[in-house]
């Protein structure tokens, strides 16, 4: 069943690539008839729905094999936040038949599998605290709810990429280029972890916890980083530059390390191939984007995904707690980044409905909730302790 399972992952994969050059096509052509859109682009929102039912049949049969829904680790939830990313662009994309949308958010999902797919896939069994039919209630809307908030960061990302001047330097360019920057040392981390994982590359340390505690600690990346009073358990491996304090976990930060430095070769690379900005090679496809459209598009999806991100990380969250602990909120991590998600976006819909705050500062609110939801996703499940590590 897991080998199954796993197909289905990977035709999903396939076929998600393919709806990106297909959607690629549809804008290159901009032939739209009296009926909607041109051929290429009901080419890739089929196969874009395939790869979506390939990628269902992943989580069926995970789910099958496992006995619980399959969101209890970083894998799996991001693997499922990357399906309903797609079901989210599908819902809107029938609401806008915006093709250019689709060019954007493929990619972005592809880059969410991928990077989900770096962490262990093995099938686990539920820990104690996660036994409950409200994993699958709180987990899956909440993902579903970050899901449709996403879709205003990509749409105002389109709307930057058209808007902002390309033509000159400035803060706005700097920042824009810092969204790609991010982008590409994603893919770094994912060739730079797939690279050594193939080569099952492996070195052992023994070192200090913060309570002076002897340890031991795996690294699966060469040592940039080692952990605090470091010794290797074997010959040979390379050694740390530099030793880390012990309240900072040094396997994980040798791997933001070589993600940094993958990023920096990747982009270096590309710097020197395009000679231009990454932001200003992408800025032509969206020379025919309809500003207002796009921007009503970024609007409509925090709309939507406001009140389901509410009902799923706060309503169904808070009646978990109390029934798993007891109370219906106790400061951790998760819960407040959750709460800071909810506010930030509550904020945007004010600034939006009250303030007048359209187009271009619409856009950049949306990329900073964008940040949000993967500070929460990446850096608080996977670095800061709390009652969420398991992830």
């Amino acid at each position: 069943m897991a080998e199954i399972s796993s197909g289905f992952l990977f035709a999903a994969f396939i076929l998600y690539l393919a709806g990106t050059f297909l959607f690629g096509g549809s804008i290159r052509d901009k032939r739209r008839t009296a009926a909607g859109p041109n051929r290429w682009a009901k080419a890739a929102v089929a196969v874009t729905i395939t790869g979506f039912a390939s990628q269902l049949g992943f989580f069926i049969t995970r789910w099958i094999a496992s006995g619980h829904a399959p969101v209890s680790n970083m894998y799996e939830f991001t693997t499922f936040f990357g399906m309903m990313l797609v079901l989210a662009f599908i819902i809107i994309y029938f609401m806008y038949k915006v093709s250019i949308l689709g060019l954007f958010t493929l990619p972005i999902v592809l880059l969410i599998i991928a990077y989900g797919s770096m962490f262990p896939s093995y099938v686990t069994p539920l820990i104690p605290a996660l036994q409950s039919q409200w994993l699958h209630i709180h987990v899956t809307t909440a993902a579903l709810g970050q899901a449709i908030l996403a879709l205003s960061f990509i749409a105002g990302l389109i709307y930057l990429l058209k808007n902002v001047d390309q033509s000159k330097p400035s803060k706005k360019t700097f920042w824009l280029e810092a969204i790609m920057f991010i982008l590409i040392m994603t893919l770094g981390y994912i060739l730079i972890t797939t690279g050594f994982r193939l080569a099952d590359y492996e070195t052992e340390f023994s070192w200090i916890d913060k309570r002076g505690q002897a340890d031991t600690m795996v690294y699966h990346l060469p040592a940039i980083a080692g952990p605090n009073e470091w010794k290797l358990a074997a010959e040979g491996a390379m050694k740390p530059l530099f030793s880390l304090p012990a309240i900072i976990d040094g396997s994980k930060f040798n791997t933001v390390l070589w993600s940094l430095l993958a990023g920096i070769i990747l982009y270096g690379l590309f710097r020197l191939i395009a000679r231009k900005r990454i932001s200003a090679v992408l800025q032509p496809l969206t020379r025919k984007v309809n500003l207002d459209l796009t921007d009503e598009i970024g609007y409509r999806s925090v709309t939507i995904g406001f009140p389901v991100f509410t009902l799923g990380a706060l309503i169904f969250a808070m009646i978990w707690a109390q029934l798993a602990w007891n109370r219906f909120w106790g400061w951790d991590p998760k819960e407040v980044w959750a709460l800071i998600t909810w506010l930030f976006y509550a904020a945007y819909l004010h600034l939006r409905l009250s303030r007048g705050w359209h187009g271009e500062k619409s856009a950049w609110l949306a990329v900073i909730g964008f940040a949000i939801i993967m500070f929460n996703l990446i850096f608080v499940n996977m670095v800061i302790a709390g009652l969420h590590s398991y992830a």
